[in-house]
């Protein structure tokens, strides 16, 4: 029987204040339960403004009243009654929550999958196909392209809703649209660079 060599048995003897760094990535578990809290209230909100979609539906006025408020639509004439631009754009509303709520899901997991601590989801049937490859430039590509869906669905809204808004805002929602794409099309080009395709195999 062979015993380790005195180069293997300082190679895994790790300085008390190393062991302290690399603790404190555990500082971050707050943070992702705060964002999980934040999931909590988006799922509370979707579900508010559905009911009072399915009142409106009905003939609520109070119900419609909540819904025009909560979305920021003027009209020169009184509504009384739902139509085709209110449905869309609370609709679009809904849609938005959603896509917001993939988003803090793809940084909760991803992100403490990358900097806190493995979860161990292997050979479980629910585990999310990109969480096999993921990393901090595949979750930067990720949320990017999220992003820019996000940014779609408002800059959406808002022109739906355009005789509300300032053409100046108009203007600037969609120069910051812009701008989120070259930004992500930015990340993408770049972490193609820094790991090509062909790279894994080269190794």
């Amino acid at each position: 029987m062979s015993l380790p060599s005195p180069a293997n048995t300082d190679a895994r003897r790790v300085h008390p204040l190393s062991k302290l760094i690399f603790a404190s990535r555990w500082l971050q578990l707050p943070l992702y339960l705060g964002l999980i809290a934040a999931q909590g209230i988006y799922v509370y909100h979707f579900w508010v403004e559905l009911v009072h979609l399915l009142e409106a539906a009905f003939g609520n006025t109070q119900a419609l009243q909540a819904l025009i408020t909560s979305i920021g639509y003027k009209s020169d004439a009184q509504v009384n009654a739902l139509n085709e631009t209110i449905i869309m754009l609370v609709v679009l509303g809904l849609i938005d929550v959603v896509m917001i709520s993939n988003l803090l899901i793809m940084v909760i997991i991803g992100g403490y999958e990358t900097f806190v601590s493995r979860l161990n989801l292997e050979g479980h049937p629910d585990q999310p196909e990109w969480l096999d490859h993921v990393n901090a430039s595949v979750l930067k590509v990720k949320l990017a392209t999220a992003i820019i869906g996000i940014s779609s669905i408002h800059l959406l809204k808002t022109f739906i809703n355009a005789d509300n808004y300032d053409v100046k805002v108009l203007m600037w929602q969609t120069a910051i649209h812009v701008a989120f794409l070259a930004s992500a099309m930015a990340i993408a080009m770049t972490d193609r660079l820094l790991h090509p395709p062909g790279a894994a195999q080269d190794h």
